[in-house]
Parts: structure tokens; C-alpha cells; sequence
């Protein structure tokens, strides 16, 4: 299990190298939401995501003999961008698997950055041709599953435990776990008596079908929300969403979706379906805690062009 001292010491680590993104009330989702919010502002991030604390993490973490060989990186999108451009400015040389269906735009950034982007069909093949990769002398920056990784997360809830007012519940999206499993760590041991809830998209849901089963497992993926789209939670992370979660809430793409609009025209925040999600997340939270419930919402990422959220709001049917 990752603890303060890991947390600490990666904070120390990626300092310099990423933000101290803003921790801020929203007015505007304390009025839709009827109850108070504080945002954690992840799209805000350096490479506009959380991803960029666990890349700096790892790569900053290597020896000599890994940095020269290279690291290869498999992502949806978000863990891509980061590991290029983290690797850019740490001068390693870098490979990043995407499936076809990750954004268009994150496959351009990441090679912008200079890294060598290899596509594949799926999200199953991505991650076979990462082990290939893996197999033939590159260094893995797993998503998710390592424990620098998960400790460069976890700054994400130290600086929201430090920098927030009072706070009763926490909503994090989840993927394959590493930001959950960070800040919840980082979180419950800051602020005990947080309740910290996770959240999954219809067809991304590693970690709650792995909390049903009792461990991960493979899961079968057809959530348009490409960056919590992991074939299946890690050992790793579902330890600690097992032990420091009081609950996995899945929502439909179409409601992720109307998130992002809603972020958009009540907290004047552009951000991806990722985090959209946490906002109908956050009223099933409300309907089960009650009254005095005082919210946080981490804010992952805002990745998205103005292409896709027209595009997946004329399919759906929103506004």
C-alpha cells in the first residue's frame, strides 16, 4: 500500500516539474448541485491532466541504464500525452501505444512531443503490443500499476487535503486506479474522515466489475470515454479502492457527456467526459449521504476538442 512517506517523497520529486494546480469553490456547481463544492483543477495541469505527476514520478525515479534504453507508454489518451512531453523535457527517448480510437488530437500532441506513437486496433492490443515492447529491453510507465506512478497521483490529494476547506465527500474518476488509489491514500490519511467515491462509465468498468468479482479481472470495454478505458484494474489499485473507497458509482456516457456541458455552462470549466462524470456521480453521492454533505470534485483532466463534445452531444441528444 502507497503511504504519506511515498506521497511526500514524489511531491518533493516532481516539484518544478509540474503545477500546484488551483483548488477552488464553485459557486456555480454549489448552485446546480445544492450542496457546497470544491473543485480541484487537474485540466489545469501541465500536458491538461493529472497524468503528468505520475509520469514526472517514474521518469524522474529511473537509473541511468533505464533512461537510456527508452520507456514505452500505453494509454487511452491522457497517459500518452504526459509520458511524451514529460519525457521530452527529461531528455528520454519515448514510445507510446494508443488504440485507434483514442482522440485525434492526443495522438498529435504526443507526437508533437517527439515520441514514436504506434497504434493498434483496440485497447487489448495496446496493451499486448506495451508488454512486446516492454519485452524487447524498454522501460514500462505503467498507467496504473507502479508504485511511483501511484505515489505522483497522490500529490493530487495532498495538495487538495492542504488546500480545500472542510470537506465530507470526494469524488474520483477511475480508469485502470492510479489517481483513486493515490489520493485516497493520500487523502484518508490527511483527512480520515473523508468518504472518497470513485466513478466509471458504462463499459470502462475495471474496477467495480473487479470489486464484484474479488479481484481484476478482464473486463469488456465500449465506453466513448477512451482515457478510464482500462481492460482491467491492477492487483495494485484495487487493494487500496478495496481498503480506502467507500464506493465505485458507475454512470452512462450520455450523462458523462451532459457533465462536461454542465461544467461548462455552470463552473466555466472545459473539460473531458472523464470528469464530466463525477457530476451525476455527485447526485447519487448527495442522495445517499443527505443533508450537510460538502463536496470535492478532482477535476481530471480537459483533453477534448470542441469536435467531440458537439459530435457526442448530437449523438445522445443534447443540447
Amino acid at each position: 500500500m502507497i503511504g504519506m512517506p511515498e506521497i511526500e517523497a514524489a511531491a518533493g520529486r516532481i516539484a518544478g516539474h509540474v503545477v500546484r494546480t488551483p483548488t477552488v469553490d464553485s459557486p456555480g456547481l454549489s448552485a446546480l448541485l445544492g450542496a457546497p463544492v470544491t473543485v480541484k483543477l487537474e485540466l489545469l495541469q501541465r500536458t491538461g491532466s493529472f497524468k503528468a505527476r505520475g509520469a514526472a514520478a517514474k521518469l524522474l525515479s529511473l537509473g541511468e541504464a533505464e533512461r537510456a534504453a527508452g520507456v514505452v507508454a500505453v494509454s487511452g489518451g491522457n497517459h500518452g500525452i504526459a509520458v511524451a512531453v514529460m519525457a521530452a523535457a527529461l531528455d528520454v527517448k519515448a514510445t507510446v501505444v494508443m488504440p485507434r480510437s483514442a482522440p485525434a488530437r492526443a495522438v498529435e500532441i504526443a507526437e508533437e512531443a517527439g515520441a514514436s506513437v504506434r497504434l493498434t486496433d483496440d485497447m487489448d492490443g495496446a496493451f499486448a503490443l506495451m508488454t512486446r515492447l516492454q519485452q524487447d529491453g524498454l522501460t514500462l510507465v505503467h498507467p496504473f500499476d507502479d508504485p511511483a506512478v501511484i505515489a505522483g497521483q497522490g500529490t493530487v490529494g495532498l495538495e487538495f487535503a492542504a488546500d480545500a476547506g472542510e470537506l465530507t465527500d470526494v469524488l474520483v474518476s477511475i480508469g485502470g486506479g492510479g489517481l483513486i488509489a493515490g489520493v485516497a491514500a493520500a487523502l484518508r490519511a490527511c483527512r480520515p474522515g473523508v468518504r472518497v467515491w470513485g466513478v466509471e462509465t458504462e463499459g470502462a468498468q475495471a474496477m467495480s466489475e473487479a470489486l464484484t468479482a474479488g479481484g481484476p479481472q478482464p473486463v469488456a470495454l465500449s465506453s466513448i470515454v477512451s482515457t478510464l478505458s482500462a481492460p482491467s484494474a491492477s492487483q495494485l489499485t484495487y487493494d487500496h479502492v478495496r481498503a480506502l473507497v467507500t464506493e465505485v458509482l458507475v454512470v452512462p456516457d450520455r450523462e458523462a457527456v451532459r457533465g462536461v456541458l454542465d461544467l461548462a455552462e455552470h463552473a466555466k470549466l472545459w473539460a473531458e467526459p472523464a470528469a464530466g462524470c463525477l457530476l451525476p456521480a455527485a447526485r447519487q453521492v448527495l442522495e445517499r449521504v443527505g443533508d450537510g454533505a460538502r463536496l470535492g470534485l478532482v477535476v481530471c483532466g480537459g483533453n477534448v476538442t470542441t469536435d467531440d463534445v458537439f459530435a457526442w452531444s448530437r449523438r445522445f441528444g443534447l443540447r
